[in-house]
């Protein structure tokens, strides 16, 4: 995504067209129950860029610039409201707007659509496999009522995939012909696959992904539910960091966030709370030994202000750990080792052979910021994404997962969104704007 934005219009030119296109069931030939809406139109799209020079460079050149089939409701659908059954499955690991994302399915199909039956799958995939022998849950607007106000999932999650020819028979035993599954890049990779197993038996079931990853590292999307949350949930913490170093004789706090392979949290949340002096994320690495490594910096820091605050992504530093090895969760994540406790230690050790008196103090929130309630705009962002994935499902799409560009809903094909992930563009604005409000650049080249 980042090579497509940053690119010329040559190199635009020369690329390998990257495919936009949205996989549809069949034609959409129903009526619309619902009333008073704007529909869109068949063929509305949404600019891949925002750049009016090179939209015209490209218009000029007789290409039609790269676009994304905008998300929404559409006066013919395809599925017939009194035959569908949908089923909501929720994967991988919580995050804050799980419950939002399955309220706002429900009463959008209840309500809108008038869809009278809808399963919650239990516990992820697993749920999708008749071996675990468990039952779904049927969903209504009076059960899933007030969950939004409750963090976690009322149907519960788990990692890992599930044969998907398994899930598919599943699928298909209880007339199920829309799946709606929430979850990040495994999830969705998963999704992709039941999508095209589902066409390929020629089962019209309509599969599409809500995107689901508290890092906000989906590629294609410029936001995604939960991560504001987190930064809205990172601030009592550094706070808190911030209050223990400063009430002891050069103190430290350290506090670990989520971010496994981009740092957005833990870039978000130091522009948040300017009280962090030092930012670490994966995508830029860093020294520990040597004059300009962390060690010295942090040295620096507390000889002037005899104090210092550190935010650290959980994925930063890993080359640190490199020649141990890396295991993979069951959703087929790299599970990185633990940057937090392997700081603090190399914080004490270096600062005690250099005669220093310190304190260094440890948080690490990631559960906590996981399992809380979403609030604010993030729980009106996961309304908006359930409705316009019901919209979407409604009028025959399938294999893609809603996304967020430009200020609009769109849908991305689920080949699209896991080709790669979304990180930190080190010359770019945010990171830029980190360095100027830590000025951790001071510390580590002081001259």
């Amino acid at each position: 995504m980042q090579e497509l934005l940053s690119a010329s219009i040559d190199e635009i030119v020369a690329m390998d067209p990257t495919d936009f296109s949205v996989d549809t069931l069949g034609e959409a030939t129903i009526d619309s129950p619902i009333r008073g809406m704007n529909f869109l139109a068949p063929n509305h799209h949404v600019c891949f860029f925002s750049d009016p020079e090179k939209i015209a460079a490209l218009i000029e050149r007789g290409i039609p610039p790269p676009s994304f089939t905008s998300a929404g409701a559409r006066k013919k659908i395809f599925h017939d409201p009194s035959w569908t059954r949908a089923a909501i499955v929720t994967c991988g690991g919580l995050c804050p707007g799980l419950n939002d994302v399955i309220k706002a399915l429900v009463t959008t199909l209840w309500y809108c659509y008038g869809v009278k039956n809808i399963l919650g799958i239990r516990y992820g995939y697993r749920g999708l496999n008749p071996e675990y022998k468990l039952k779904p849950m049927e969903l209504n607007p009076d059960i899933v009522d007030a969950i939004h106000s409750e963090g976690g999932s009322i149907l519960g999650s788990s990692r890992g995939q599930q044969d998907t020819d398994t899930i598919v028979r599943t699928l298909e035993r209880f007339n199920i012909n829309m799946l709606f599954t929430i979850g990040g890049d495994g999830t969705q990779r998963a999704t992709r696959e039941i999508a095209e197993a589902a066409q390929q038996k020629g089962l019209g079931i309509s599969v599409i992904g809500i995107p689901k990853t508290i890092d906000n590292d989906l590629n294609f999307m410029e936001r995604t539910f939960g991560f504001e949350t987190a930064v809205y949930a990172a601030e009592p913490v550094i706070e808190c960091a911030h209050n223990e170093a400063k009430g002891a004789y050069n103190g430290i706090g350290l506090v670990r966030l989520m971010g496994r392979d981009a740092g957005f949290i833990a870039a978000s949340a130091t522009l948040a709370n300017s009280v962090v002096n030092f930012c670490l994320i994966p995508e830029v690495p860093f020294r520990l030994e040597g004059d300009d490594g962390l060690l010295a910096a942090l040295k620096r820091r507390l000889l002037l202000k005899h104090h210092a605050v550190v935010a650290v992504a959980e994925g930063a530093g890993q080359e640190f750990f490199d020649a141990e090895g890396h295991a993979v969760d069951g959703s087929g994540n790299k599970l990185h080792k633990d940057i937090g406790p392997f700081l603090k230690d190399h914080f004490s050790t270096y600062l005690t052979s250099e005669n220093i008196d310190h304190t260094v103090k440890y948080f690490d929130p990631s559960y906590q910021i996981r399992s809380v309630a979403a609030r604010g705009t993030d729980a009106i962002f996961c309304l908006h994404l359930a409705q316009n994935a019901v919209h979407c499902a409604m009028a025959g799409m399938t294999n893609i997962v809603i996304g967020y560009w430009h200020g609009h809903f769109t849908c991305v094909p689920i080949a699209l969104a896991v080709r790669s992930r979304r990180t930190i563009d080190p010359h770019g604005q945010l990171w830029q704007s980190v360095l100027g409000a830590t000025r951790q650049m001071h510390y580590f080249n002081p001259a």
